[in-house]
């Protein structure tokens, strides 16, 4: 198993993300995963900067950490071309220690170009299309595609990596599970569902299997919870809500119904080491081997101790 730290884009700027990673190597961490996201969740977040800028910087500092998104969306937002050059410079950048996360996105983000964000069928249609125009690109030389939502001319990608990045596609259920297995090298899940990896396993896949561990560290339960109800509540309101909503604004409404008991329920919160591998051991139960540790505490700092005296030693010793 790697374990992971979730850089948390939304919360912090774009000089203590890098800040953070570089800690989060120190200790012990195997990767970094960040959002790729335009807008935060809620006002009370404050920030969302570009995530290529700020894993290109953490590419330059670190030596071995592995990076991710978690995840991009390559068909609103982005061109899918645009998407594949990046991920290839930044796999260069990184000397391949570069995941392509990718999903088909939020009206969150996705909105705010103008071009609207079609309907659950039409945008996972929309999704296959940039995946197959991504695999055309990185195959080398000009690449034409003609799709019914995306076309691609002329194009070719002149830096490409020896090694092509691990491409993970956000999964939710059987359809997305497919996908991946067809044109992902692993898949990506928020939740300890064994069935999506059961389904990738048993339709062939071979690749990592990604997820998001909830945790909030802080020296008592109380805090923790605190900050998770500020900044985090949007999490338990479920993917539906999640992926349709315009604006912070709109998920503050959303989460206005979310109790503390909701937060306690999910997340682990606190300094209990019992607790955090118990919401760990979730997703590690359901199969997955890349867990990356979401920590929605005030505390980043204190959170990096209490992995590396604590919570890692329990986790490699499993």
């Amino acid at each position: 198993m790697q374990i992971g730290y979730k850089l948390v884009a939304e919360g912090f700027g774009p000089q203590e993300l890098v800040r953070q990673a570089v800690r989060a190597e120190q200790a012990g961490f195997d990767f970094v995963e960040m959002s790729d996201h335009f807008h935060p969740w809620v006002e009370a977040q404050g920030h969302s900067p570009f995530v290529w800028s700020v894993l290109s910087a953490i590419a330059a500092k670190t030596s071995t950490l592995g990076l991710a998104t978690g995840v991009t969306c390559p068909s609103v937002r982005y061109h899918p071309a645009i998407i594949a050059q990046a991920s290839a410079t930044l796999a260069l950048l990184s000397e391949g220690r570069f995941t392509l996360g990718v999903g088909a996105g939020e009206r969150l983000n996705e909105h705010i170009v103008g071009r609207g964000f079609p309907g659950v069928h039409e945008r996972h249609a929309m999704f296959r299309e940039s995946l197959e125009i991504i695999r055309l690109l990185w195959q080398g030389g000009y690449q034409n595609y003609d799709g019914t939502y995306l076309k691609l001319e002329d194009a070719r990608i002149f830096d490409l990596p020896d090694a092509l990045p691990v491409m993970a596609v956000a999964v939710s259920g059987p359809d997305s599970v497919s996908l991946a297995t067809e044109l992902g090298d692993g898949l990506f899940a928020v939740e300890p569902d064994s069935a999506l990896v059961d389904g990738y396993r048993t339709a062939g896949g071979t690749g990592p299997l990604y997820c998001e561990a909830p945790l909030a560290w802080a020296a008592t339960e109380e805090a923790a919870v605190d900050a998770a109800h500020e900044t985090s509540a949007w999490s338990v309101t479920g993917w539906k809500v999640m992926a349709e909503l315009p604006n912070p604004v709109n998920f503050e409404a959303a989460a206005a119904t979310v109790r503390k008991e909701d937060i306690r329920e999910q997340f682990a919160c606190g300094p209990d080491v019992e607790r955090h591998l118990e919401v760990i051991g979730q997703f590690t139960d359901a199969g997955f081997d890349h867990v990356a540790l979401m920590n929605a505490g005030p505390d980043p700092d204190g959170f990096f101790e209490f992995f590396e005296k604590e919570l890692r030693p329990r986790l490699t010793s499993a």
